[in-house]
């Protein structure tokens, strides 16, 4: 079993956490496109990036001194949005990290594919960005992220986005099974917003490692806030709805 899950643009450099074990198995692949972001300018990167100045000139300066294989920290300790922020790793136990390990995939447009403890630096390239002279990133990575991740049991747990989990969707075969966990409002109310959808998705991938699960049953049996709806899921969407607040 795999669980995917998406990067964070928000990212650091984890100096006083765990050391990185393996360098990513594409690096190659990211080699090539940080050559090419290294040819662009400043006004090129930030349309690119879509995003602020300061943001902007924060990832320029870190394209600037990028080293691939120096200066590195485990992926899962070096993302800081609110996912990663609610997985918690600093408070796991060495068993807990050791399940991430085995089972915790993350996707990324830059990396393409990282284990928790792969060695990366911080980064800015989501996986709908086109690069010029490259294309989409969806058509550059293939069918690689799906190859790397697919194991005996042919299961995915996806607790990533809809802009990540497309990297790997195409590729399902039908020995393949991915269930998608999806968070909703109870029923009648507006949809949750995208803050509480990633800590929902931090806190689920916590409890995984905190219980171990290995069945999909026991998925079903989260209750962080959400409750499992059986007559809203299906065989590929598990649905959990939000508590009612006292």
């Amino acid at each position: 079993m795999k669980i995917i899950l998406a990067p964070a643009k928000q990212m650091k450099t984890a100096d006083d956490d765990f050391s990185w074990r393996d360098l990513p198995v594409y690096l190659e692949k990211t080699e090539i496109l940080m050559k090419k972001m290294k040819q662009m300018d400043d006004r090129q990167l930030k349309a690119m990036w879509r995003c602020s100045e300061p943001i902007a000139w924060q990832n320029v300066e870190r394209l600037e001194d990028m080293d691939l294989r120096g200066r590195l920290s485990p992926a899962v300790f070096s993302y800081d949005g609110l996912a990663y922020k609610h997985l918690s790793v600093g408070a796991m136990t060495w068993d807990q990290l050791e399940y991430l390990q085995s089972h915790l995939r993350i996707l990324s447009g830059f990396y393409g594919i990282l284990k928790p403890f792969d060695g990366i630096t911080p980064y800015r390239l989501e996986m709908q960005t086109v690069m010029p002279d490259i294309g989409d990133l969806y058509t550059f990575w293939g069918d690689l992220l799906y190859r790397e991740l697919i194991d005996d049991d042919h299961l995915i747990i996806n607790l990533a986005s809809k802009e990540y989990s497309k990297a790997v969707e195409p590729y399902l075969t039908d020995k393949d099974r991915m269930i998608t966990i999806v968070f909703e409002k109870t029923a009648g109310k507006p949809g949750l917003g995208s803050a509480i959808i990633k800590v929902a998705r931090g806190e689920f991938t916590y409890w995984m490692a905190e219980n171990n699960i290995t069945d999909p049953e026991d998925l079903k049996s989260f209750n962080v806030g959400f409750t499992y709806q059986e007559e809203r899921s299906d065989d590929t969407h598990f649905v959990f709805t939000e508590n009612k607040k006292a």
